[in-house]
């Protein structure tokens, strides 16, 4: 539910206003911009007295919010959210470009890495340290070890760090070392970390689960926003179909619904989506024509030989022709580096 205040409204009215909501024992949500103020309540709605609110000074009207995720909800906050991670922002007409290895495998390599995705127009540097494996027997990551690595290529770059967390286990090392805190397809209901991760002001990015419809990924956003993070960027990387040449398939349509139902930054990930390296471009250059807010994009220096997913990374020298079609699409609609 959503209380529309007049937007000439006074700071004593919205107060009022507050101050009841609170009694009742709701949470509330003020937005606030030049032509609009909203209070969105955050609770168990149903006791509440339309009509009675009605009666307070300042109210416009009172809606309710069929959808059950409500602080991601655009009603609760029609303007985009943008992410701000050590001055690089995410969203509104702000691109994100998040490149590098599938994992880290030394110091020499994620820092050559880092140095070429930054030249050619990255503005974040990926890389996984914990890897979840379909196999127990593959390559897991680095671990510790990894973090510390991505820290160096952070120290010899300056590009902001995202990588993901596979448990609680470890939040006060990523909170500590991490600009950006991914959370995997494979957790994205994980909702012990989601809750823990609620209580961080790190950004994260939640990628949407192999199987999951959009409002169930929406909801997860809800577990981190509602324990009081509200720094969440969305990154689609394909869904689990019947379909069997590619490795999941690319569901670009979830970038406009996303738009329309949420206010949150949304990303795509043409790497996880296609499966190949040679798929990358073309979707990428679909995904920010279709409105996406930035891209997440494997890319490694000998992928022949990289120790998980070299199939789908794009070499350095490919990854810097796709940023320059990127940076003109990007234009194009609106958005900049």
């Amino acid at each position: 539910m959503i209380i529309v205040m007049n937007p000439k409204c006074s700071e004593r009215e919205i107060a009022d206003v507050k101050n009841e909501l609170t009694r009742q024992g709701l949470g509330v949500h003020l937005s606030q911009g030049e032509t609009f103020c909203i209070v969105g309540i955050v609770g168990d709605t149903r006791r509440i007295d339309s009509d009675n609110l009605l009666t307070f000074d300042g109210v416009d009207k009172v809606l309710k919010v069929e959808e059950p995720f409500k602080k991601a909800n655009r009603l609760f906050k029609p303007e985009d959210t943008v992410v701000n991670v050590n001055e690089t922002l995410v969203g509104g007409n702000n691109l994100g470009i998040m490149a590098g290895p599938c994992s880290v495998e030394s110091e020499e390599q994620i820092i050559e890495i880092a140095k070429a995705v930054k030249e050619s127009g990255a503005n974040f540097l990926r890389g996984g340290a914990f890897k979840p494996r379909t196999s127990p027997y593959s390559f897991q990551g680095l671990e510790l070890e990894g973090l510390r690595l991505l820290k160096r290529a952070k120290e010899e770059t300056g590009l902001s760090i995202v990588t993901e967390i596979m448990s609680t286990d470890y939040i006060d090392e990523f909170v500590r070392d991490v600009d950006v805190i991914q959370v995997g397809a494979r957790n994205m209901q994980n909702f012990d970390l989601l809750k823990q991760l609620g209580k961080t002001n790190k950004p994260i990015l939640l990628k949407r689960g192999l199987s999951s419809t959009i409002e169930e990924w929406l909801m997860s956003a809800e577990y981190i926003m509602a324990g009081g993070n509200e720094n969440v960027i969305l990154c689609e990387r394909g869904i689990r179909t019947y379909e069997g040449y590619t490795r999941n398939t690319l569901d670009l349509s979830a970038i406009p619904v996303i738009k329309k139902l949420s206010h949150l930054p949304v990303i795509v990930d043409p790497s996880h989506a296609s499966g190949y390296w040679y798929l990358v471009e073309p979707l990428a250059k679909a995904a920010i024509a279709a409105g996406a807010d930035g891209l997440m994009i494997e890319v490694h220096n000998d992928p022949q030989h990289a120790l998980s997913d070299g199939q789908q990374s794009v070499k350095p020298e490919l990854f810097d022709k796709i940023m320059q079609k990127v940076k003109v699409l990007a234009e194009m609609e609106g958005k900049s580096l």
